[in-house]
């Protein structure tokens, strides 16, 4: 996890220093290769790890690969054809009630790469790191523990549509896998999704 963190560090800190020599030679803003994003977006897969059960007698599974992600980082064109972009998020599928939760939350570390396929869209892919994975329950619903899970590193594919250059939209494929760290046991959080990106 340390290594991962310091190459993570690294890449943004050359990414933030080739932003700085680009300044000087690139003034205008709307052409500058460097630019930070932030999305967000559903997702959907995986093997239902807990079925939640309200009073009112409804029921919601929590899995493996939902649902909703958050994201931040940097984004950087390093020529015509092709791009890298580095970000750090926040994924959850999540349910609540008045008096419990119970959520499976991750943070996923990403480096990618793009090749453009024309001014509107570009294809790509490449590594994710997932710490902080876990299973956590309150309130009504703590009688369904508390687990954690290992580090895992798995494979990303998108293609993302660039609606315009500040707006990205993007259709992606992820292969989690985690294991519990006491019992060992297995959770498939393999996933498609859909995210908005907004870049500046």
């Amino acid at each position: 996890m340390k290594k991962f963190a310091l190459a993570f560090a690294l890449t943004v800190a050359s990414l933030a220093a080739a932003q700085a020599q680009t300044f000087v030679q690139v003034p205008d803003a709307a052409s500058k290769p460097l630019r930070y994003v932030a999305g967000a977006g559903i997702t959907y897969g995986g093997e239902k790890i807990v079925t939640v059960n309200y009073e009112d007698g409804d029921t919601i599974d929590i899995d493996g690969g939902g649902s909703i992600a958050f994201l931040a980082g940097l984004d950087y064109r390093v020529n015509p054809q092709f791009s890298v972009q580095g970000t750090v998020g926040y994924h959850v599928d999540n349910a609540s009630g008045s008096n419990g939760d119970v959520r499976f939350e991750r943070v996923p570390f990403e480096l990618l790469g793009y090749y453009h396929v024309n001014d509107k869209v570009r294809v790509g892919g490449g590594l994710r790191y997932v710490t902080g994975t876990a299973l956590r329950s309150s309130g009504a619903a703590e009688d369904i523990g508390d687990y954690k899970f290992k580090d895992s590193t798995s494979p990303v594919a998108e293609i993302e549509y660039l609606y315009s250059p500040q707006l990205g939209f993007k259709l992606r494929y992820v292969n989690d896998k985690f294991e519990e760290k006491r019992f060992g046991a297995e959770v498939k959080g393999d996933h498609v999704g859909v995210l908005m990106n907004f870049y500046f």
